[in-house]
């Protein structure tokens, strides 16, 4: 088994779960990478070996049975620019606070280990979104997709813009608002949700259009095919805008056209059957406690 391991550098309280970790790994003989930060944040603070470590850009191939984070779903969607296309499941052991990508609590850490090894687990694939090349901004050019959604808001200004919105070239509307996201399934539990998005399964195939504090309140969200291409252009009193890629930012020119679609590849997550989904919504969004019962 070959493992790769992630994580924030500066979560002192993860230490010692990580220490678990390694001890659990080892146990099964397993190949431990770590990346390289994170690698010498974990020698300063705790007893740890020698490990290969990697990077961004090398140290990963798919030869990897999967790929561990520690922090928050913040981390996560940070993993994911370090996996790409590589095919390697992530899980996430959650050492942050709410969080619906990094399902397994610190104190657990063993059972990821152990329940891969049991077999206790499915693999699930999560699509993407991605702004086209054709976009033509340089801050994305590398990295030009987003696991949870792509944002464009306001900058510099407390005015509202003005989204104008096209789905496979027909035009939908033009959303006054603070912000308009286009969400993935995955990320309908994120940023979306908190602006009246639906909650989606993380494996269905659509898209969710969500608008940000909109003017006109029957402006609602709307649920789309994820085979659509959504081109955006903005405008508004400022001289430009921002467009977010999950943690990614970047300034961009209003009046710019921005083209967005299905990333041609997907990120696979690993589910566990002792943490589902769907138990996931009922402990995160406490569905089903009342204080009448």
């Amino acid at each position: 088994m070959k493992v790769a391991i992630y994580g924030i550098a500066y979560q002192e309280t993860a230490v010692e779960y990580v220490l678990q970790l390694i001890e659990e790994l080892q146990n099964e003989n397993a190949e431990i990478y770590f990346e390289k930060e994170y690698y010498h944040f974990i020698r300063l603070r705790g007893k740890v070996g020698e490990y290969a470590t990697f990077t961004n850009s090398e140290g990963l191939d798919r030869s990897f049975d999967m790929f561990i984070s520690f922090g928050g779903d913040g981390t996560i969607l940070r993993a994911t620019t370090y996996v790409r296309d590589l095919d390697i499941p992530i899980v996430g052991v959650n050492t942050g606070r709410l969080g619906f990508l990094s399902t397994f609590k610190k104190e657990d850490v063993r059972k990821v280990v152990r329940e891969f090894v049991a077999g206790a687990y499915t693999i699930e694939e999560r699509s993407l979104v991605e702004i086209a090349e054709s976009s033509d901004i340089p801050e994305f050019k590398e990295l030009n997709f987003a696991l949870n959604e792509i944002t464009v808001s306001r900058k510099d200004t407390t005015s509202m813009i003005t989204i104008e919105t096209y789905l496979n070239d027909e035009y939908l509307t033009s959303y006054w608002a603070d912000g308009f996201i286009v969400s993935t399934p995955t990320g309908s539990t994120g940023y979306s949700l908190s602006c009246g998005g639906p909650v989606m399964a993380p494996t269905v195939k659509s898209f969710i259009l969500t608008p940000i504090a909109p003017h006109n309140l029957n402006a609602r969200p709307l649920v789309i095919s994820d085979d659509t291409v959504i081109r955006l252009k903005v405008s508004g009193r400022a001289e430009s805008h921002l467009v977010s890629l999950d943690s990614r930012i970047a300034a961009v020119a209003n009046g710019k056209e921005i083209l967005v679609r299905k990333a041609p590849f997907t990120i696979k997550m690993i589910e566990y059957t002792s943490e589902s989904f769907l138990k996931t919504l009922r402990n995160k969004l406490l569905w089903g406690e009342d204080k009448r019962n």
